[in-house]
């Protein structure tokens, strides 16, 4: 298939990632024969513009869900992701208690911690289950409840009741948005709630949340950032925001991720 102008393969680009959810850097170059840099620039561009949501490797559609699964949130930002992870699992010491959210991020930190010593981790998350199930060094304790498939997390009175047989060293938290004046944004109310609970369970509380997340509102369900609290993210975030959350007694880090480098020979189309 041959597409003619690049704002003609951006909008067929667009059209095929609300359609078929994903579309990758690779796929795209074969389809409209150019090179995968004019693709990665097309994607930079749709991004930019709003119209599209980079991943790692290709992009989403912004609209293709009004939740996005974690299958398609697990390569978003995926090298800021990485980042966060790394200074997350620096922060841990053998012998603590620690309580990992579900969520793609905190997934990554449970993946760093597949290496550490003499831990015990508490999930509600599915991912950071997997990640270290064969872990023999980290004793893992599921707090189970009700499954959300979208977020492969456990909410609900089960999962809440679990949560007061424990405390815990740390608890480091995901979210979908983040808003100095409403705090941390979910898709569900459930999820919410079980947030506030989690971060009373723990000494330190940690939200780890790539740039792209810092002043975005996209559901109505919201827990209160505390003073206190460490919001940890990359070396993109908007400094007005850091700032303004700093001024609310939340600590703020910035991460810096491991970029590829730019082609300087790609097609400039």
């Amino acid at each position: 298939m041959s597409v003619t102008g690049s704002k003609a393969r951006r909008d067929r680009i667009v059209h095929l990632a609300t359609t078929t959810g994903l579309a990758s850097v690779e796929e795209l170059s074969q389809l409209f024969g150019v090179t995968a840099s004019t693709i990665r620039r097309d994607l930079a561009k749709l991004t930019t513009d709003g119209r599209l949501a980079r991943t790692y490797g290709g992009a989403m559609a912004l609209a293709a869900h009004p939740e996005a699964s974690l299958r398609q949130r697990v390569g978003e930002a995926f090298e800021a992701k990485q980042a966060i992870a790394r200074w997350a699992a620096a922060q841990v010491r053998p012998g603590e208690t620690l309580l990992l959210d579900a969520g793609s991020t905190v997934g990554a930190l449970a993946h760093e911690l597949r290496t550490a010593e003499d831990l015990t981790v508490a999930t509600t998350g599915l991912t950071a289950l997997q990640a270290l199930s064969d872990v023999e060094t980290v004793h893992v304790e599921c707090l189970g409840g009700t499954l959300r498939p979208l977020s492969q997390g456990f909410v609900g009175p089960l999962t809440e009741a679990a949560l007061e047989r424990m405390t815990f060293d740390r608890v480091f938290l995901g979210t979908d948005g983040i808003s100095p004046e409403l705090g941390i944004c979910e898709a569900d109310l459930r999820q919410t709630r079980l947030k506030e609970l989690m971060a009373r369970r723990a000494d330190q509380v940690y939200v780890l949340a790539h740039a792209a997340k810092l002043g975005r509102r996209p559901f109505h369900a919201w827990t209160a950032l505390c003073e206190g609290w460490t919001l940890v993210t990359d070396d993109t975030a908007d400094p007005a925001v850091l700032a303004e959350l700093r001024a609310r007694g939340v600590a703020t880090v910035t991460t810096t991720p491991e970029r590829a480098p730019v082609d300087p020979h790609g097609d400039s189309t």
